[in-house]
């Protein structure tokens, strides 16, 4: 017990000098997830909108069937996914992404764009119906429409996003098959949590634990005043 006590105080302690390897590890991985969630909400939301203003044959199967199965995808099998078509003998190996940043922030999008698209059409679907109806009526155009009723959802779309932010940052199987937790390039908090725990280094795994929770803490008292909203 002693030695957990003397852990968590060391840990407190690089948090507060800010020890350059923990907050590099931090910094890394703030930038990668806010990066995934920027470029998934630039594909989704419109995505979304796209699907929800538009009538289709199997429109209820791409929603149910598909998209809200996604939710709960294991986030090694996307990273496997990712893995297979980057890696050297894929059919994007030529692209020389394995092992980058960039590669966890493709497995990434991919990861939390069924959340994006889901939640922005839950969104979407609970704006009240009178409010296109009357847009319609006095001859707003499609675009006008959706900005319209995309502006009163806008508070439901945000907490989308941010719960997507959440789950990027929070994920760790992409991180460690198509990042491979390269020190000082593609290691962050949740790959360097489990190498240096499995080292024994519990101090430095203590820290960057406490940074990882206090953001998911960050994300859902933000979430909480959204809703409030």
């Amino acid at each position: 017990m002693e030695n957990l006590w003397n852990g968590l105080l060391k840990a407190i302690e690089l948090i507060v000098t800010l020890d350059p390897e923990v907050m590099q590890i931090a910094g890394r991985s703030l930038r990668i997830a806010v990066t995934s969630t920027i470029i998934g909400s630039i594909i989704c939301i419109p995505l979304g909108c796209l699907i929800h203003f538009n009538q289709f044959r199997g429109k209820r199967f791409i929603v149910v069937g598909i998209i809200q199965t996604l939710y709960s995808v294991p986030t090694v099998a996307v990273g496997l996914f990712v893995f297979v078509f980057i890696s050297r003998a894929g059919p994007l190996g030529g692209l020389g992404m394995l092992f980058t940043p960039s590669a966890i922030i493709v497995g990434q999008v991919l990861l939390i764009s069924p959340i994006l698209l889901g939640l922005t059409l839950s969104a979407l679907t609970g704006v009240d119906k009178a409010i296109p109806d009357t847009a319609r009526s006095l001859g707003a155009s499609g675009l006008q429409m959706a900005v319209l009723v995309l502006r009163e959802a806008r508070f439901a779309v945000i907490a989308a996003v941010i719960l997507g932010f959440g789950r990027a940052i929070s994920e760790v199987g992409i991180s460690l098959m198509v990042g491979g937790n390269i020190r000082g390039f593609t290691r962050v908090l949740t790959t360097a949590i489990s190498l240096e725990t499995s080292k024994g280094d519990l101090e430095l795994s203590l820290a960057l634990g406490i940074i990882l929770v206090f953001i998911a803490l960050l994300v859902n008292i933000i979430m909480n005043r959204i809703w409030q909203r």
